[in-house]
């Protein structure tokens, strides 16, 4: 026997009270526009044009007075030839390695010893973080004065009895790079210990506890706790050093500018003598190309490979 079953009732829609409007999308204050507006128009004009005008004038020829005159590829076809960029590009990697991985080495160490909060701490940090406030022309100036030949260095060695070892340090194609990465050393180390510092703060430490209570050493907590917990901090640090390292300048130029006999030039300082002294703009803005593409790629490079290791 059938049954007849009565069909459900659709409930009537909710309907909004009449004294009720229905507004649209909220605008966005005039003023907050203004916030964000301005600073991207300064930057594009500040910053993004000038470096399309960089791009476009590494395929031109220009003395900064006549027009440009576009050569295609020449620029780049000539820095095949050049050994003065040859020697610049092998410093500058020379630069990057001993730099960069010291600065990143010894900030990681003195942010290992600095962590604690114990009495004086504070000062020590202080201390190693004072020499980044300070301008890198004058951190060069002293540096110079330390390196005469009747400098700090040179008295401090005789007085310990290695006046053998007494040196124009900064006059010697072999010395001049290596003296002048200790001032660069000198300012870098204390700016990566502050991020380090700051990521070894973010670290659990029951994962520390945790460790001790498997039975782990030092160095097997350093390795296994603190070094995966910083993968984070270490893109931040490699892509900070890699862009200093490109663009160092002030003290290089401080205190040798390239020489003696291009023996600590860089690319960065190759060119600026080239762009600004010898007035081939053109050219010196092809070398600030090829220094763009190398920071990109290695930080890009890295970025892509930490990413992966993350996932």
């Amino acid at each position: 026997m059938a049954v007849l079953t009565q069909p459900a009732q659709k409930s009537p829609a909710p309907q909004l009270p009449r004294n009720r409007r229905v507004r649209g999308p909220r605008r966005t204050p005039a003023l907050v526009l203004a916030f964000v507006l301005v600073p991207l128009l300064v930057e594009a004009l500040w910053v993004f044009w000038p470096a399309l005008q960089g791009f476009y004038l590494a395929f031109t020829s220009w003395d900064g007075v006549s027009a440009p005159t576009f050569i295609g590829l020449d620029n780049f076809r000539e820095m095949a030839h050049d050994d003065v960029f040859r020697t610049a590009a092998l410093d500058t990697v020379l630069w990057l390695v001993l730099f960069g991985g010291l600065s990143a080495v010894l900030g990681l160490a003195t942010a290992l010893l600095l962590q604690q909060e114990r009495r004086g701490v504070g000062f020590y940090r202080a201390a190693l973080f004072l020499p980044v406030v300070f301008s890198l022309v004058a951190t060069a100036l002293v540096w110079q004065a330390i390196y005469q030949p009747d400098g700090v260095l040179n008295r401090l060695l005789e007085a310990v009895g290695l006046g053998s070892l007494r040196h124009a340090w900064l006059a010697d194609q072999d010395t001049a790079l290596y003296a002048v990465i200790v001032p660069a050393l000198w300012r870098q180390i204390g700016y990566v210990m502050v991020l380090y510092l700051a990521g070894l703060k973010g670290i659990d430490p029951a994962l520390y506890e945790a460790a001790k209570v498997d039975g782990a050493g030092p160095w097997q907590r350093f390795r296994h706790v603190t070094l995966p917990q910083l993968r984070s901090v270490n893109a931040v640090v490699v892509s900070v050093i890699i862009i200093d390292s490109l663009r160092s300048f002030d003290v290089v130029w401080s205190l040798t500018r390239g020489g003696p006999y291009h023996s600590s030039e860089l690319l960065s300082t190759y060119m600026y003598s080239t762009a600004f002294q010898s007035l081939r703009l053109g050219y010196g803005s092809a070398l600030a190309v090829v220094i763009f593409v190398l920071a990109f790629g290695v930080i890009a490079s890295y970025l892509v490979r930490a990413f992966r290791e993350a996932d």
